[in-house]
């Protein structure tokens, strides 16, 4: 089972099971409910007996953002990594540019970029919205990269 990972406020954790079932959750607003969410994850993957891995997208603060958002930014991100240590679940961090080479070409405006893989996310989950679109996205790749390196 694979965890994808969008550490923003804004965005979500999606999981995908060997059998290809996705589920997604918008980021909560708790560190509780976040750990909530991935521990459901891990036991679920469990009762299916399946190995849990997950991705997180590696995030980092642009020049041009306020110093409080790119801190609240930072602060969601080192959340998720340390409730995924907690649950002892193994993870790798990849950039967005390099899970994104997948959907090119893409638009170089934010908000049409966002929307443009929001329709590659619902082509896998009908249910998909800008918040857990890239998640599932990262899921995807992450399930894919995995499947190729044991090719």
């Amino acid at each position: 089972m694979i965890i994808g990972i969008d550490p923003g406020k804004n965005g979500g954790i999606a999981s995908i099971s060997d059998a290809g079932t996705i589920r997604v959750h918008n980021c909560p607003e708790t560190i509780a409910e976040m750990a909530e969410i991935v521990n459901q994850i891990k036991n679920y993957a469990f009762i299916e007996n399946e190995n849990l891995f997950a991705t997180i997208e590696l995030v980092h603060a642009f020049p041009t953002d306020a110093r409080s958002s790119a801190f609240k930014f930072g602060t969601n991100y080192g959340i998720w990594l340390g409730i995924l240590e907690a649950f002892r679940i193994s993870y790798n961090k990849v950039s967005p540019q390099k899970w994104m080479r997948d959907y090119q070409p893409l638009s170089k405006d934010k908000r049409t970029r966002k929307n443009e893989l929001k329709s590659f996310a619902k082509d896998v989950y009908e249910k998909a919205n800008l918040k857990t679109s890239d998640a599932i996205l990262i899921a995807m790749w992450s399930k894919n990269d995995r499947v190729n390196d044991r090719d």
